[in-house]
């Protein structure tokens, strides 16, 4: 080959320079945040669940997340320090260190004590319980400038509310098991058995509000035996709960005429009624519990929002049920902490898919920027009432917190 045709090489190919890799401009990948997670043990409102449990902080600390476990907060759920020390969680024996986390996560509402020991710009995950809510409290939150979200307002993508769905889930199945045992004679009942034998009548129960609370325990009545009649103004809800459990039963709107007499012959009242945002509609009168039968037993599992029966008042796990009209009244605002094991795996779950979209998307005011479902739930934005229902039942000045979100406060 002549020398005109020879393809002089590159020297850099020769030395084999060119043959190095080169770099290359790769999208960085996004950082993710870092959380500080406290979970204090709850001392209030006979609490035995735990809004954290050893398998969720050790998904969490997994990922970097710092979580700082009160000692014995797992004590109600069974669960001990060492469970949550091998899963990656530090244990702290003073309450005040927990508290110092940027994100605060309980089960229970926070009692004043705790208030006075939260920073500005603080986030506090919790239960808020309207009916012991007052003016005072309120105030002390706001001065504290914290960011405080009520997680049975929180929701989801599908606009439902997930805590409340598990919770109304154990609640509803709970609650007729609770009203077979307020029927006994043990609890000055009727003395009779809910679901019946053989040549003898089951017991009737009437449950208002076809959601998850009243389909779960419609689910249990009927699986123990009894007769049941389900109210709700949805007749959408009303449908799908018969489609979900796979029987026919009495269903029908809320009209008075027709739940007047159903409840005159009920043995048990089941109130299931959610309301999204502020209390509980009062659907069941004065007049109405004083027309059922004597020893009949009311559980009224929407005392966490005010509850839906006019006679309704709060009772705790001590003291659980009183008489009026001598009807029983039971109307403890944590039924799930019967059974806290349950209870806290279900809202654990909750909470850590929460954190880390957090952390995935840079911090939890992100996320409540990006996801209206989760401001939803604030009550208390630094230092603003955000709640129309507080605001209008305490007269406090409220802003909308999409306001404050598109102000940039």
């Amino acid at each position: 080959m002549s020398e005109e045709r020879k393809i002089k090489m590159p020297e850099e190919l020769k030395s084999g320079i060119g043959l190095a890799p080169k770099e290359s401009l790769l999208e960085v990948a996004r950082k993710q945040g870092h959380l500080f997670i406290g979970v204090p043990k709850e001392r209030h409102f006979q609490e035995n669940r735990v809004s954290l449990t050893p398998g969720a902080v050790s998904i969490l600390s997994g990922h970097d997340h710092r979580i700082i476990v009160e000692s014995k907060a797992g004590e109600g759920s069974h669960i001990s320090d060492t469970d949550y020390s091998e899963a990656g969680a530090e244990i702290a024996y003073n309450t005040k260190e927990v508290f110092q986390a940027g994100i605060v996560l309980k089960v229970a509402p926070l009692s004043k004590e705790e208030i006075q020991m939260l920073h500005p710009g603080q986030i506090i995950i919790s239960a808020i319980h309207l009916p012991t809510v007052t003016q005072e409290y309120l105030e002390l939150l706001l001065q504290k400038r914290v960011i405080a979200l009520a997680y049975e307002y929180i929701q989801d993508e599908s606009d439902s509310f997930p805590i409340v769905s598990s919770m109304s889930e154990i609640a509803g199945s709970t609650s007729i098991l609770i009203a077979a045992e307020l029927l006994s004679n043990l609890n000055h009942g009727k003395g009779i058995l809910l679901g019946g034998i053989a040549g003898v009548p089951p017991a009737n129960v009437v449950i208002l509000g076809a959601g998850t609370v009243g389909e779960n325990a419609a689910r249990t009545a009927i699986a123990l035996g009894a007769e049941v009649k389900i109210f709700d103004n949805s007749i959408y809800k009303l449908k799908r709960l018969q489609r979900n459990i796979g029987a026919r039963v009495f269903t029908s709107i809320i009209r008075q005429d027709v739940l007047g007499k159903a409840l005159a012959r009920a043995d048990v009242a089941v109130g299931a009624v959610h309301s999204k945002s502020g209390r509980a509609p009062i659907i069941v009168t004065e007049d109405m519990v004083s027309k059922m039968r004597p020893g009949s037993v009311i559980i009224d599992v929407s005392i966490d929002q005010g509850g839906c029966f006019e006679t309704s008042e709060v009772t705790t796990h001590t003291n659980p049920i009183f008489k009026k009209f001598d009807i029983i009244h039971y109307c403890v605002p944590n039924i799930p902490s019967r059974v806290p094991r349950t209870a806290s795996q279900a809202i654990s779950n909750v909470f850590t898919t929460m954190l880390r979209e957090a952390s995935d998307l840079g911090g939890f005011e992100k996320l409540m920027s990006v996801h209206p479902h989760i401001r939803n739930g604030v009550y208390v934005y630094k230092g603003t009432l955000t709640n129309r229902h507080l605001s209008e039942k305490f007269n406090m000045k409220s802003t909308d917190l999409n306001l404050l979100f598109t102000s940039g406060m």
